[in-house]
């Protein structure tokens, strides 16, 4: 067995592909309207599916609302030039940053994810 994709729930599969693609460097491989799919430099894939009853989750979590139940971890090499570019693709940075070497920023859908240094 062998892992080789994620998928992530969202209410615009091509927008979120098309966010990832220019944060990562590439373009991506295939959409419709329902899915998406960004084959990373790393080799990893990262699809995006439609959910219709999607809601963004609220990170940090608080009682009663929808909960992150996982994020994408993007290693880079200057946190500060990575910060940055993913800002300017379209992110937008938490307001809460539990590490000094890791940022939390949230997608066009309000995914969390983060930065950190490798």
């Amino acid at each position: 067995m062998r892992l080789n994709a994620v998928t992530v729930g969202t209410s615009h599969p091509k927008m979120l592909a098309e966010f990832y693609a220019r944060l990562l460097g590439t373009v991506p491989a295939e959409v419709d309207e329902d899915w998406a799919l960004v084959r990373t430099p790393g080799g990893m894939a990262v699809n995006f599916e439609l959910e219709r009853q999607f809601r963004p989750p609220v990170w940090p979590s608080e009682p009663g609302s929808q909960v992150a139940t996982q994020h994408l971890d993007i290693e880079v090499d200057d946190l500060g030039a990575a910060t940055a570019h993913a800002v300017a693709c379209g992110a937008v940075l938490a307001e809460v940053q539990p590490q000094q070497d890791v940022r939390v920023l949230f997608d066009p859908d309000g995914h969390p994810f983060c930065l950190f240094l490798g």
